[in-house]
């Protein structure tokens, strides 16, 4: 795990060099085929180092977040084209990464918190430095007041622990509690990070104004940090989670099936996909808080495709957006005429996102439709609506965005350049590739 953590800050001075751009990029993506080369398969903690290690839910995790900070370089390239401080840019983009390492490789609960908190940071910066509208100010305020405030009392919550079992380290710890005040401070940080319906504001306002690299990073990673959080936290917590789960399955399927319903009356491209992440969430939060191993599998598996499916969906609005100046679905509209090369990827994606075989989305859905539906038939009815509207506001957004009648202001036709089809392609090749080794998804329990 060192020789990774070492690589990866020895490429931080490169930043700020302009010929050296486009090597920091290819050398993630070699750092990424390294970490696929250790071809990682295994139940308990493995590559220990101090207080590192992984076992497959962080190396997962850490893959997604390799992949993912590579193609953000890879879409920003209008960054470096127009001199916007791309040194600066990358070196965020890096130390966003670095965070992300460590939070995802920390066998010790209170460096996870530690660096779970502070990869808020880079985020921050990133939004607030190459974001669109002067809202982004306020969406930079509710990201941070959202999140520090619930994670406050987490910090609380692993004192506790502490002082009852005199370690921290996830491989050791043998806590269980039946205190609620406990139970809340410990999952409130992470309901907010993925986040739960009714705890959600702070993610439409913090997409709609961050710049592709922000939307891709928070859809793809930052979004996990609360179920791989949660992950980590309940077998701790299973005698509480037993009793007092319900509440938030019940707010999760009601309010994934709100926001669907929200995601059908939004012109903005962004914010479609934002609430639609909302929604995606809802089901995941839902299956993995009823604690069987189909649940927690499920959420594993639709928390990795969705990193990956959603990710593209923002790299698609930043491509249109590059072209026609707008995100409106009002200006944004029949872009088959405009930009034919790309409808295709619209149109894959769009599947992806409505889990349409092959994609590891459709996995990872049925195994959460399983697990809810085993935990109590009743939710079948909202199950049903959030599937339903799911595949609703998809169509909505490719036949809107991809038919009808061209905007009165397009004169032209626009092709999309061969960085931007290897971006869309590698956002999309590993969420169908990876449904034919999905034993690494769902048989790691």
């Amino acid at each position: 795990m060192l020789k990774f953590l070492f690589m990866l800050i020895f490429m931080i001075p490169l930043c700020f060099f302009k010929k050296f751009y486009w090597t920091v990029q290819n050398f993630l993506f070699f750092l990424t085929f390294l970490f696929i080369c250790l071809n990682f398969y295994s139940y308990f903690w493995m590559s220990i180092s101090y207080s590192m290690g992984m076992d497959i839910i962080s190396y997962g995790m850490i893959l997604l977040s390799l992949w993912i900070c590579s193609l953000m370089l890879m879409a920003s390239e209008s960054v470096y084209s127009s001199n916007n401080f791309y040194g600066l840019f990358s070196f965020i983009i890096l130390i966003l990464l670095l965070f992300l390492f460590l939070t995802f490789s920390m066998m010790s609960l209170f460096m996870f918190y530690l660096f779970f908190e502070s990869s808020l940071i880079p985020t921050l910066f990133l939004i607030l430095g190459w974001g669109y509208q002067p809202e982004r100010l306020q969406a930079g305020v509710y990201l941070l007041f959202y999140t520090m405030l619930a994670s406050l009392p987490m910090m609380l919550g692993i004192f506790f622990i502490y002082n009852s079992s005199n370690t921290l380290m996830f491989s050791m710890m043998s806590f269980k509690s039946d205190n609620l005040f406990f139970y809340l401070c410990m999952i409130l940080a992470f309901l907010v990070k993925m986040p739960m319906f009714l705890f959600h504001l702070w993610l439409p306002k913090a997409h709609v104004e961050a710049p592709v690299a922000g939307s891709m990073i928070l859809a793809g990673i930052l979004l996990k940090l609360g179920g791989y959080g949660l992950l980590r936290i309940f077998p701790y917590m299973t005698l509480l989670g037993m009793k007092f789960n319900f509440i938030w399955i019940s707010i999760s399927l009601v309010g994934g099936f709100l926001v669907s319903l929200i995601c059908l009356r939004q012109i903005d491209l962004k914010a479609l996909i934002a609430y639609s992440s909302v929604a995606h969430m809802g089901i995941v939060l839902g299956g993995l808080m009823t604690l069987t191993s189909w649940g927690l599998c499920g959420s594993y598996s639709l928390m990795i495709a969705h990193g990956l499916c959603s990710s593209g969906l923002f790299c698609l609005a930043n491509i249109s957006y590059e072209r026609l100046g707008s995100r409106s679905m009002l200006i944004n509209k029949g872009l088959m005429n405009f930009m034919p090369s790309m409808t295709l990827w619209w149109f894959l994606l769009s599947s992806a996102n409505m889990a349409a075989p092959p994609t590891l989305n459709l996995l990872g859905e049925i195994s959460l439709l399983n697990s809810i539906v085993m935990w109590s038939w009743v939710s079948m009815i909202s199950l049903s609506l959030l599937s339903f509207f799911s595949a609703a506001y998809t169509l909505y957004l490719y036949a809107y965005s991809q038919h009808g009648k061209l905007h009165s202001a397009m004169f032209s036709y626009a092709g999309g350049f061969n960085r931007e089809y290897l971006l869309l392609f590698l956002h999309w090749f590993p969420l169908n590739l990876l449904i034919l080794k999905s034993d690494l998804c769902m048989l790691w329990i």
